[in-house]
């Protein structure tokens, strides 16, 4: 777990250069400007699977029956907000991973790792592939899980998936540029646990207000250390 927390430090660490300031803004600003602008366009349809949601759940009913109104529309716009928020912030981790992995890894390799030679063993059609698969995995996680929701166990399924998402998004982007395709998979197979702790311990600051708003690009730069320093490892076993 070193590793992962080397990784993680070094991460927020690189938080407050000035170059990676606007990386932290722009994916955050567009995520949130595209589910507004579906949201406003779908905003029936959004509220009727809610409403279905809630009526699956026994609250759509008990809410018919609360009075005031304002309280029950109060409780559906809460609805409405707690659905945004999350679909926000996994399609600003799927924008950083897919457009502005490219700058952060140039700032830390150029920096850390300058001694790395690049494999090129991925690419944007591999980075494509890998982000439907890691989102597809993401919504069946949640999907075959909902049950869980209704035996108190639900709680643990937010961290769990978002771990998931994390490390299946941000590993492969994070050496697809210096590693090739065999040491990728050798990374990936090696490292598995601290992938997936590395994915735990980034996802839990989506959950913290304010750091929250950081969360894509700290992922992406404890990934991108965290991946480059195994892959240096790898290379030249003897500065373990």
């Amino acid at each position: 777990m070193a590793r992962v927390f080397e990784a993680f430090s070094r991460g927020f660490r690189d938080l407050f250069q000035f170059q990676v300031l606007w990386i932290v803004i722009w994916p955050m600003l567009a995520a949130s400007l595209l589910w507004l602008i579906l949201g406003v366009t779908f905003w029936s349809t959004f509220s009727g699977w809610i409403a279905s949601g809630l009526t699956a759940i026994g609250i759509q009913t008990w809410l018919e029956g609360v009075e005031p109104r304002w309280i029950a529309y109060g409780i559906q716009a809460v609805a409405h907000l707690i659905l945004f928020v999350p679909l926000v912030f996994v399609t600003a981790l799927v924008i950083t991973a897919l457009f502005a992995m490219s700058a952060l890894i140039r700032l830390v390799a150029n920096r850390d790792y300058p001694q790395l030679k690049r494999e090129s063993g991925g690419g944007l059609v591999g980075s494509l592939l890998n982000a439907l698969i890691a989102l597809g995995i993401f919504v069946a996680i949640w999907a075959v899980t909902l049950p869980l929701w209704l035996v108190g166990a639900g709680v643990v399924i937010p961290f769990a998936a978002t771990a998931y998402l994390n490390q299946r998004l941000f590993r492969y982007d994070a050496l697809s540029e210096h590693a090739s395709r065999a040491e990728m998979q050798a990374i990936f197979s090696a490292h598995r646990p601290s992938l997936w702790g590395l994915g735990l311990l980034t996802g839990l600051v989506q959950f913290i207000p304010f750091l929250n708003l950081f969360a894509p690009v700290l992922a992406a730069l404890a990934f991108i250390h965290f991946g480059l320093a195994r892959l240096a490892e790898l290379r030249n076993p003897a500065i373990r």
